[in-house]
């Protein structure tokens, strides 16, 4: 298992000493993905909190009518998957479907909860990641609000380099709250100006 990505990730925010860090690699669980593969399906239990170390995921809400909306993409040195990871709930109302090949690395809900009680500086780390987390959210949510579809696609763009090459059209358009003809209609305008 190679830990340097998520040991990196860590450290940005908390430096971890030999034993902090050797408890963690203890209780992370590899798990390599193939392309199309689905990680976790909605109505599952929530037992991981997911940490990407190469390749890019999808997660996603499938409502009554079959209609996928997609909540969030992750990619290299991204946590991906849900929050019911880590929460109360027993079950997860996401899926979470691998984009490309690549690896996770899986940190169990109750080695998270061992974790942060042992050694304080993870607790740390994951209110840090949270809050981080929660003010992408919202800025996401002014952002569907406030800027055009166009705006929101170079946002997608510059937030995930190269992805679109991994991501069906259709995703990319749920993500962006658009149709997917109206995100081919952009990218072709796009490309006239690059022209």
């Amino acid at each position: 298992m190679n830990s340097s990505s998520i040991l990196s990730k860590i450290n940005e925010v908390v430096r971890l000493n030999a034993e902090e860090t050797e408890f963690l690699e203890s209780i992370l669980i590899p798990r390599p993905f193939k392309q199309g593969e689905i990680i976790v399906v909605s109505g599952e239990r929530a037992r991981y909190m997911m940490f990407v170390n190469s390749g890019y995921l999808m997660t996603y809400y499938t409502d009554k009518e079959g209609n996928e909306h997609v909540m969030q993409f992750a990619r290299d040195e991204w946590w991906g998957g849900d929050i019911y990871s880590i929460s109360d709930n027993p079950t997860t109302i996401y899926t979470t479907k691998a984009l490309s090949d690549g690896e996770l690395l899986l940190l169990p809900r109750t080695a998270h909860e061992q974790l942060m009680e042992k050694y304080p500086k993870f607790e740390k780390y994951f209110r840090v990641f949270f809050h981080r987390s929660a003010i992408r959210q919202q800025l996401r949510l002014i952002e569907n609000h406030t800027a055009d579809a166009e705006q929101r696609y170079q946002s997608f763009i510059k937030t995930f380099p190269g992805m679109e090459q991994y991501v069906p059209q259709k995703y990319i358009a749920s993500y962006l709250g658009i149709t997917p003809e109206f995100l081919s209609k952009i990218r072709k305008r796009l490309q006239n100006v690059k022209s």
